[in-house]
């Protein structure tokens, strides 16, 4: 057996991801010893309460409520709590003890990134945090590391494989939101309260980092447009599938060229997807992200976006990468934000629409609808109309499915509050948007 050095390594953390980290260090020692030219020594773990229920069972002796007294002394210091405190508070004390510090928390690195990046520039460690933006899937290496030559222009990502697995199961079953998500909850894809998933907020911690990563910018979570998926229901989707769409929830990260210069977009909402792009081929739960560079083309990354063996996948790769740069010597490589892009509201955005509105059955209603549309500087790409109730010589209820040509979204937004108020039109039931193109 070779001589490694011997790295102390603390584990702040057991619940799914954590158990799962601590088992197969212990398991694979050997291995990731051969691999990392360091011997891994779990020296620890940090837990609320030692004697909780775990999926993996592991020495008792290897718990502590002192995570302040482990995390002193130890080379790598893993974070899988989540949480903003004490997470925060934890992994500065780690950076300022001398190690570097690997963690997937996507909510503390979207709200204290920059702090936490900025106190490990100030010591030469690093921060590493593949397990952060979309679980097994190594995405965070490829757009900090493998594309730092080149420029990201778009990212469009399924992010969050709660939302994905809904969605999914609305189209190809035809069942309705609630359902779906009671089952996904009782299958464990769901939490009880689901909120951070539905309404799209663990999409937007994960569109904040993206984004910072491809164009080298900070992107604060609160500049992040964020839409969650509670009002799709099965006529969206029957519509969706009728035009040749899937609607997915999207995390769009985006390049934009005015005449002001550069800018980015970061968004996050449920959008219309041509069944023909790969995107709309990820089913279940599964993440997928979809690069657009200038010089390497089309990228996608595909895999598990949660689970803990397989979220435990990119952690563990992320310690054996800090216990080789431990061993190679030399500050730690700092975070590249010098780009500094402004971040635009949604507003300025610029892509394809479909609305969907309900309207008087009557002669003269589409020309409105469409006047309407042209004063507000959209531009109609198809219509299809369909009688929803009979008049008995009253007017009746149409419904008008519009796609546009590509169309300002603050233009788009105004227009269709002008026809909301406009007398022909009974209601607006969706507008979406349409990516991919």
């Amino acid at each position: 057996m070779t001589d490694y050095r011997r790295l102390r390594v603390a584990l702040l953390g057991a619940g799914a991801v954590g158990s799962q980290v601590a088992a197969l260090l212990r398991q694979h020692a050997d291995e990731l010893a051969d691999r990392a030219g360091a011997r891994l020594e779990l020296a620890g773990i940090a837990v609320r309460d030692i004697d909780a229920k775990r999926d993996v069972d592991l020495p008792r002796e290897l718990f502590t409520t002192d995570a302040e007294s482990l995390i002193v002394g130890s080379d790598i210091v893993i974070e899988l709590m989540g949480g903003i405190e004490p997470a925060r508070a934890y992994l500065l004390h780690a950076i300022n003890s001398g190690a570097d510090i690997v963690t997937a928390n996507k909510a503390l690195l979207a709200t204290h990134g920059p702090e936490i990046f900025d106190a490990a520039d100030q010591v030469g460690a690093e921060v590493y945090y593949e397990a952060a933006a979309a679980g097994a899937i190594p995405i965070i290496r490829p757009l900090r590391d493998s594309l730092a030559g080149d420029r990201v222009q778009r990212i469009m990502g399924i992010v969050n494989g709660t939302t994905n697995y809904i969605l999914d199961r609305m189209d190809t079953e035809g069942a309705e939101f609630a359902d779906v998500l009671a089952n996904a909850q009782r299958l464990g894809y769901a939490e009880a309260d689901p909120t951070a998933d539905v309404e799209g907020y663990d999409a937007a911690q994960k569109a904040a980092i993206l984004a910072s990563l491809a164009f080298h910018t900070t992107v604060p979570l609160d500049a992040v447009h964020r839409e969650g998926i509670t009002s799709i229901d099965r006529s969206m989707m029957d519509a969706a599938r009728h035009a040749g769409y899937v609607i997915k929830l999207l995390a769009v990260c985006e390049r934009l060229v005015e005449a002001s210069g550069e800018s980015i977009s970061v968004r996050v909402y449920p959008a219309l997807v041509d069944r023909k792009h790969p995107l709309a081929s990820v089913h279940g739960a599964n993440n997928a992200v979809f690069v657009q560079a200038e010089a390497a083309g089309n990228l996608m990354f595909y895999g598990a976006g949660a689970g803990g063996v397989q979220t435990a996948s990119a952690v563990l790769g992320d310690v054996v990468s800090a216990a080789r740069r431990h061993i190679a010597g030399g500050v730690g490589v700092g975070e590249s934000t010098l780009a500094n892009l402004p971040i635009v509201p949604i507003g300025r955005v610029t892509t394809r629409y479909q609305i969907t509105l309900e309207v008087d059955d009557r002669p003269g209603v589409l020309a409105t609808v469409a006047s309407t549309l042209s004063e507000g500087r959209v531009s109609i790409a198809t219509v299809e109309q369909t009688v929803i109730t009979a008049g008995n010589g009253e007017p009746g209820v149409a419904r008008l499915v519009i796609g546009t040509h590509k169309a300002v979204e603050q233009d788009l937004s105004d227009t269709v509050e002008r026809l909301a108020a406009s007398g022909v039109v009974e209601r607006v039931v969706s507008v979406l948007r349409v990516e991919g193109d």
